[in-house]
């Protein structure tokens, strides 16, 4: 069960997951999930490597059973009616698993035929995906020359050929440069305007940003799910008492050492060439720079600080921690 549950819609979830649990034997890889996706979303699920991700995922393609609770894609049950499901979702892994000893129409029309299109349907679809992912030109490349990003392009375009009305996406911009990264969000935008569900795994900051829900796991428990601005609004991420500054200034990794465990600084984090602090609201800035103008070498002129709103980062990390630290108690 989540931890805080914000920002629920009120149309009807496209995707519902209550209570869902998945063991290994004696290892509980999801614990009593609860997750709510409304149509048209982009559902960003972000958590470290191991935490869940990929087994809830398998859950709800009704590719894995669950152990315990329930769920539902479509209106149609996960354990029940799996295969139903799995006709009207699409599926694009984080691995590139297309047959490189194909060409681009090769793969598309396999897959095309996998999905149980004929005829004329299945040429209209073929041509369509091509025209949205801009493999047009490509038709008679093999898969295996393709680059990185154009080799996500293609399986994004495969996953869509029987037009799903919700697509999975695993980590689908994993290994591949940072403008390929952009037009696949660009893609994904067009989808989600053309009404198609995204449920997105990323392990990026800035792409969970863009999406317009995310959730948190971590070690099989869902810490937080809502809306992004709602989520960097809650008191468990700026307490009472508390405010979140950013600091600037040279040697930022000197900063942070100089600043762990000095009373009034409840956390440090490195954030590019800065600092995000989140500080008790006793401390005064003028107090804060004397402090560090007299532990660390920067020149007094050099350090700035200005008052910030916590990032989806910052959620996650104060979160996480939070929910880490009760687990020890």
């Amino acid at each position: 069960m989540s931890t805080i549950d914000a920002g629920r819609d009120a149309d009807g979830a496209v995707i519902e997951a209550v209570g869902l649990t998945r063991r290994f034997g004696s290892l509980c890889a999801v614990d009593q999930v609860d997750l709510r996706v409304p149509r048209a979303a982009i559902f960003g699920f972000l958590g470290p490597n191991g935490s869940g991700k990929s087994t809830v995922i398998r859950m709800l393609c009704g590719v894995l059973r669950p152990s315990g609770g329930r769920g539902s894609v479509l209106g149609l049950d996960i354990a029940r009616e799996a295969e139903a499901i799995k006709r009207r979702i699409g599926y694009m892994s984080q691995k590139f698993s297309l047959y490189g000893d194909l060409t681009v129409d090769e793969n598309l029309d396999f897959y095309a035929s996998v999905y149980g299109l004929r005829g004329v349907r299945r040429s209209d679809r073929m041509a369509a995906v091509r025209a949205l992912v801009g493999l047009g030109d490509r038709r008679r490349q093999f898969a295996a020359t393709l680059s990185g990003g154009w080799k996500q392009r293609l399986a994004l375009a495969c996953a869509l050929v029987h037009e799903p009305q919700v697509l999975f996406l695993d980590e689908p911009t994993a290994g591949i440069d940072p403008v390929a990264r952009r037009e696949l969000w660009d893609l994904l935008y067009d989808l989600s305007g053309r009404g198609v569900t995204l449920f997105v795994t990323t392990h990026y900051m800035d792409e969970a940003e863009r999406c317009t829900h995310v959730a948190y796991i971590q070690s099989g428990r869902l810490i937080v799910s809502g809306r992004p601005d709602e989520l960097k609004t809650l008191s468990a991420v700026t307490p009472p008492g508390t405010r979140r500054v950013e600091l600037v200034g040279p040697s930022p990794a000197q900063l942070l050492a100089a600043l762990r465990g000095r009373p009034g600084v409840r956390d440090a984090t490195l954030f590019g060439e800065s600092l995000h602090l989140l500080l008790d609201s006793h401390l005064t800035d003028d107090a804060l720079l004397a402090f560090l103008r007299g532990n660390t070498t920067a020149p007094a002129d050099a350090l700035s600080l200005r008052a910030i709103h916590p990032s989806l980062e910052d959620v996650f990390v104060t979160l996480s921690r939070a929910a880490g630290q009760r687990s020890v108690a």
